[in-house]
């Protein structure tokens, strides 16, 4: 169960208990560019997550909700 300060406790496979996460969603309008940014430091770190983070790009940038700040 992970812990999120906005959300609370999340089961998220994989991560243990009270393990802090940070959650982006794609209303968030800042969401996009921040996954932009990290996946430009994966990069340059060699970090294999950067491989997938392209495909999650993509479903930010398609997504047709709400946008918003976030709160």
């Amino acid at each position: 169960m992970a812990f999120s300060n906005k959300y609370g406790r999340i089961n998220i496979p994989g991560i243990g208990e009270n393990e802090p996460v940070f959650i982006l969603r794609a209303q968030d309008k800042l969401a996009l560019w921040t996954i932009e940014m990290y996946r430009i430091l994966c990069e340059s770190h060699g970090a294999k997550v950067s491989e997938t983070l392209g495909g999650i790009i993509e479903a930010f940038k398609n997504w047709s909700g709400p946008k918003k700040l976030p709160d």
